[in-house]
């Protein structure tokens, strides 16, 4: 780029300097011979010229050109007439002279007499010329002399030449060309940077298209070209103009300099200068309206020459600072200096009047322009790089950044460990869902691992982190096989169904109708994730249960959603069978169940709980045998089922006192009826909490120690699944209490899927059927064969057994065709208070009486 400009300032430079040395030579040869030259000091009007030859003060002039400088005096030039052609043309060429007076004498008479000057309309002029051209004629023989009157406020300075009047003409035409080559190089550049300023809204280039015009201004103002083209008629116009061209281009050569060499960034005290120097030029261009022309143009040329200086000290200055584009301004501005300068030293005399001299500043500023435009393609060409790298910095900024975003968007809406969606990935994906088709029926479900915890203080944490993640390639295969999941999201890692809720919980989304219409697959896919881990040569348990809420039945937003799936897989149900859909009625979480829970607090505080009984019948002589307590709570205006009752005890913690309650309210119930003449066993059912609390054993055997006549008849029943929960400590305490001569019943039989071998270990002596194999007796021949293998086992085991739910003769009598030895249901009573019951057994004594009188 640098060879490239240096190559491109040689080639004009020598351009313009051969145009202008073919232009001074082609004038020179075409010149006719400069005779002497005199001069007078004396006034121009009133003066009789040809009284002037006859004066003794005049003087021959030193140099070749008269140069007098800023003057105000008036001189008269005298000098023969060259001899050579006879039509000629004496040419004045410099056109900022006030008052001109040519005289031709022949013999010291006045021929020709011609007044002329840029005080005057340019149409008083013998040529259409910028320059000052005075014609005449050598028809007659003689002694032919010239005088000139010239009278200026300005730079008196003569540049006097003689022609042939053809070679004139051609010498103007060649000048012609090379100020047409000026003012073409000058409006391209001030077009050139226009257009770039209008596309690229850079106000540097601003600032060079008015320094470049007013350039051209100025030059045009000098050269006269102004005065013909633009006021021709007004005189005074040419005159202020040219006192408002030179602080008007320093001003903005000035700004331009500011702004080229970023000077209020990078030198402050440069800066501060310039904004002087724009100062004074400001001054001197409100003074040139004010001042007379003499003071205001030395003014303005003397501040001119100052800012010339300044602004080539400017440009070396921050080049050497390390400023690149300091050095074209340089050698720009330098040019355009020894112009400058050349051209003010000859306007205050001190150099002579000579091409390079007269046409100095416009070579320079034609040099200056064609610089400072490679010059600013160069710093434009610069800025577009810088702005291009900054622009790819920003870019790859803007890259990583997005990346380190999108790593923290993928950190943030998964889990670090399993690569699984987390759980605010999961709400998303479901309020999406449930944005786009709210009328689908959503199953929200949660997979709870139980055992994580107890895996963890076993095999330590970085194992229970590989299990997790061996669990949830695992979960998400099987999970993925279900009709109606829906994908959470799907990458190049392939498609995720799941999702990682917490520590030891994951989730899922389906379709609720779809998978309704498959229970079995649904059901074998659960008994899948159920199943033990593979790991270090071990089959290791998570004990997975799940729990599921379905949109819109029981929630509408997917927090509550999920909240309520976590409900329901904390419910029994979901412990026992693995799998439980979520309840309002077990939800101890709700608003409803909260105050239920302290209804059921201030109810067991006050007793208003009471204790239905209902009877059990032996079948080998109808005999009731003994009688089943079961806990009810009368006079709500809501009533509350025995199941639910239970739940709401064992999810809040009142299990506790309530088992209690009810042993000590049956033990005094027993009392009630025996004082009534009916000695019948009770039964107590206790929660599996009960067999995890370490005082149970205690406490019953401390109550039964208070009742000695009721020693052996109160029977414990135990669920058969609920013992599953907890089978070490189970065992443990029920062995204790049967130690302690202390009935235990295995309650509901048939219902778990409880281990026959654990079963067998059971300090029990008696067997109660599931109400569920009981109740279908009749019409089901599986249940009947189930039943019959049931109790031969059972009978075989050494248990007693009793069936539930009996509710007609029918089943009473396949039972006891099967052997079954007690029956307890609906088809005896249902279960009844205290007053009810004795009411009930008066009535069965007596028809037994009847019966056997």
């Amino acid at each position: 780029m640098r060879k490239l400009f240096l190559l491109v300032t040689l080639t004009g430079l020598l351009s313009l300097i051969l145009t202008g040395t073919y232009f001074s030579a082609s004038g020179g040869s075409a010149r006719l011979p400069m005779p002497p030259i005199s001069y007078l000091q004396a006034p121009i009007p009133g003066t009789d010229a040809a009284s002037l030859l006859t004066s003794g003060t005049w003087q021959p002039l030193p140099d070749r050109i008269p140069n007098f400088g800023y003057v105000n005096s008036s001189f008269w030039y005298r000098m023969p007439v060259p001899e050579g052609a006879e039509r000629q043309v004496m040419e004045v060429s410099y056109p900022h002279l006030d008052h001109l007076r040519f005289v031709l004498l022949r013999n010291g008479e006045p021929v020709t007499t011609i007044v002329t000057g840029d005080r005057l309309p340019f149409s008083q002029r013998p040529f259409a010329h910028p320059k000052f051209l005075f014609p005449y004629s050598l028809e007659k023989p003689g002694d032919y002399q010239i005088l000139l009157g010239v009278a200026t406020h300005g730079s008196h300075q003569v540049p006097i030449s003689f022609w042939q009047e053809d070679q004139l003409i051609n010498a103007l035409i060649a000048e012609d060309r090379w100020h047409s080559l000026y003012f073409g190089i000058l409006i391209t550049t001030v077009l050139l940077n226009l257009i770039i300023y209008v596309a690229l809204r850079e106000v540097t280039y601003l600032h060079y298209v008015l320094t470049a015009s007013s350039y051209a201004f100025l030059i045009a103002t000098l050269y006269g070209a102004s005065f013909q083209l633009l006021w021709p008629s007004h005189p005074g116009i040419q005159n202020q103009g040219m006192l408002v061209s030179v602080p008007l281009t320093l001003l903005f050569a000035l700004q331009f300099c500011r702004s080229f060499l970023k000077l209020a960034d990078k030198a402050p005290a440069w800066d501060l200068v310039s904004r002087m120097g724009m100062v004074l030029s400001t001054l001197a261009l409100i003074a040139s309206f004010f001042l007379d022309y003499n003071t205001s143009i030395r003014l303005s040329v003397a501040i001119a020459m100052g800012g010339a200086v300044f602004m080539a000290f400017a440009g070396p200055v921050q080049w050497w600072r390390g400023s690149s584009q300091a050095g074209y301004y340089t050698v720009a501005w330098s040019l355009l200096l020894i112009g400058t300068a050349l051209t003010a030293a000859n306007k205050y005399g001190f150099l002579p009047v000579n091409w390079l001299t007269r046409y100095g500043l416009e070579l320079g500023s034609a040099l200056e322009a064609i610089l400072l435009t490679f010059a600013l393609a160069s710093r434009l060409y610069h800025e577009r790089q810088e702005k291009l790298h900054s622009r790819e910095s920003e870019l790859a900024a803007l890259a990583a950044r997005r990346q380190a975003e999108v790593r923290l968007m993928d950190q943030a809406l998964h889990h670090g460990l399993t690569g699984l969606p987390n759980r605010s990935s999961f709400e998303i994906v479901l309020q999406e869902l449930i944005n786009e088709q709210p009328h689908r029926r959503y199953a929200v479900a949660v997979i709870h691992l139980n055992n994580l915890r107890n895996i963890t203080r076993t095999l330590g944490h970085r194992n229970t982190d590989r299990l997790l993640e061996l669990a949830a390639r695992r979960f998400n295969s099987i999970i993925g096989e279900l009709p109606g999941i829906f994908s959470l999201e799907a990458s190049a890692k392939g498609a995720f169904y799941l999702a990682f809720l917490e520590n030891d919980s994951f989730g899922f989304v389906i379709d609720a109708d779809i998978i309704l219409q498959s229970p079995r697959f649904m059901l074998g896919r659960v008994e899948e994730i159920r199943e033990p881990l593979d790991y270090l040569g071990m089959q290791l348990s998570l004990e997975s249960q799940i729990g599921t809420a379905t949109y819109p039945d029981h929630a509408r937003d997917t927090n509550t959603l999920i909240r309520r799936a976590y409900i329901a897989q904390e419910s029994r149900e979901a412990r026992e069978r693995g799998l439980a859909l979520y309840r309002p009625s077990r939800d101890s979480y709700s608003a409803d169940r909260l105050t239920l829970v302290s209804d059921l607090r201030q109810a067991l505080q006050e007793s208003r709980l009471e204790l239905y009984l209902q009877p059990k019948l032996r079948l080998s002589d109808r005999r009731v045998t003994g009688l089943e307590a079961l806990i009810r709570w009368p006079g709500r205006s809501q009533p509350i089922g025995t199941d639910e009752l239970i739940a709401l005890a064992e999810q809040t913690g009142l299990i506790k006192p309530l088992t209690r309650r009810v042993m000590e309210q049956s033990l005094a119930l027993r009392t009630l009826l025996l004082e009534r003449g009916h000695d019948l066993d009770i039964s107590v059912n206790i929660s599996p909490n009960n067999l995890r609390e370490p005082d149970f054993p205690v406490f019953v055997k401390r109550l039964m120690a208070s009742y000695h006549s009721h020693q052996g008849r109160i029977t414990l029943e135990v669920t058969e699944t609920s013992m599953m929960q907890d089978p070490e400590n189970s065992l443990k305490t029920l062995t204790s209490l049967e130690q302690a001569g202390i009935p235990l019943s295995i309650d509901d039989f048939g219902s778990g899927y409880s281990s026959l071998s654990y079963i067998k270990q059971l300090p029990a002596s008696e067997i109660k059927i599931d109400r569920s194999l009981v109740k279908d007796l009749v019409e089901q021949a599986d249940d009947r064969v189930i039943v019959r293998t049931t109790i031969n086992m059972c009978h075989s085991l050494g248990y007693k057994v009793v069936a539930e739910g009996v509710e007609n003769e029918e089943t009473l009598n396949l039972l006891a065709d099967m052997g079954c030895d007690e029956i307890q249901g609906y088809y005896l009573t249902p279960p009844l208070p205290l007053d009810a019951i004795i009411e009930w057994l008066d009535k069965e004594l007596a028809g037994k009486q009847q019966q056997s009188g």
